[in-house]
């Protein structure tokens, strides 16, 4: 996937319902803060910088360093590393559902928001380490 260059602000402007929208703002600005760099649309992705990564298998591609998606029933943060690597921290964090890769917030003021940025910093320090053998990571911005 690469960035699709849509106005940030305009997906966020359509995000629906509300919460969402509001959500996006909130971790537009906790993402951005994070990862010192500018946030970029990715299709209905919003992601803060780039990298390439590549599995033992075979499978490849680029996404962002840190990145949600605001999605209807609940917003998308995606962790490069995994949810298996925060289980600690995501104990704590609030309510939300998780996948592989992924965290589901429903409602980002029910969450700790500190709990949140330990997550991100450190997924984010994973990834700009360059990952583990089942995972490499190149950064490219």
């Amino acid at each position: 996937m690469e960035p699709t260059g849509t106005d940030v602000t305009g997906l966020i402007a359509r995000s629906s319902p509300a919460v969402r929208r509001r959500d996006a703002e909130t971790l537009t600005a906790l993402m951005q803060e994070i990862s010192g760099r500018e946030p970029a649309t990715w299709g209905t992705i919003i992601g803060f910088g780039s990298c390439h990564y590549r599995y033992p298998t075979g499978t490849e591609g680029d996404t962002g360093l840190l990145a949600f998606a605001p999605r209807k029933a609940s917003t998308t943060i995606y962790l490069l590393d995994g949810t298996d690597a925060h289980a600690e921290a995501l104990a704590q964090l609030g309510p939300h559902t998780t996948g592989v890769s992924c965290v589901y917030i429903k409602d980002l003021e029910q969450i700790d928001l500190d709990v949140l940025r330990g997550i991100l910093q450190r997924s984010l320090a994973w990834a700009e380490s360059g990952g583990t053998d089942e995972v490499q990571i190149e950064v490219t911005s």
